[in-house]
């Protein structure tokens, strides 16, 4: 049922656009969480890769960043790792690629170009927020696939806001949308401490707690 209301979310909409596939996996109900990532990731595991699957994804296909609480973004190509070592940012034109992200508070960033075909995934907390990693995105598409923000569709997922948290890096990254010239930006302005029930908060839970998962991927 999390796998379904998360690929189903309002603020999800402004990616619905033929040719891509986008999803935000929620708290998935019933499976244990603790401190120990690695083991509470293995958990979710089954439930994130069919999701990959449901969006019509290889998972050979299946990109997803290492999350260095940096501002370093790869790009990535057809022939595909499952993890880009040393990077918080993902950004591709290639069909059949899909790119994740995790997080339990920090914001995802998904950017998708209308007239180049682009996409970028990214992972802004406070760190790669305070570190730009939005206008490093940016800038290394318009390198590599000759984007221009003005084309570019933005959307910030749920993330721990005030005054759950006393830093509001939401509101860093919608002005720094704006000053980059992002045409349109759509924040959720949901807060990942607001319902437990539907989401992981690494803060709120003191990190015994799991992850949830942006995927954005273009259609072979």
């Amino acid at each position: 049922m999390a796998i379904k209301r998360g690929m189903e979310q309002d603020f999800l909409k402004p990616l619905s656009i033929d040719g891509y596939k986008c999803a935000f996996v929620e708290r998935v109900a019933g499976v244990e969480v603790d401190t120990d990532r690695d083991a509470t990731l293995a958990r979710l595991e089954p439930f994130h890769k069919q999701t990959v699957d449901n969006l019509g994804f290889k998972r050979e296909g299946f990109q997803r960043a290492e999350q260095v609480h940096g501002a370093e973004v790869a790009v990535v190509g057809a022939k595909t790792g499952e993890l880009a070592l040393g990077v918080d940012g993902l950004i591709t034109n290639v069909r059949g690629v899909a790119l994740g992200i995790y997080v339990a508070d920090c914001g995802v960033i998904y950017l998708l170009d209308r007239k180049k075909g682009a996409i970028a995934l990214l992972h802004s907390g406070k760190k790669g927020t305070e570190l730009g990693i939005l206008e490093v995105a940016l800038k290394k598409m318009a390198e590599t696939y000759d984007t221009d923000p003005r084309d570019v569709i933005g959307v910030l997922a749920p993330c721990i806001r005030p005054p759950a948290y006393d830093v509001d890096f939401a509101e860093q990254i919608r002005q720094d949308a704006k000053r980059l010239g992002v045409s349109e930006f759509f924040d959720c302005g949901i807060c990942t401490s607001s319902d437990l029930e539907r989401y992981y908060s690494y803060r709120v839970e003191k990190g015994a707690t799991g992850r949830m998962l942006a995927i954005l991927g273009i259609e072979d």
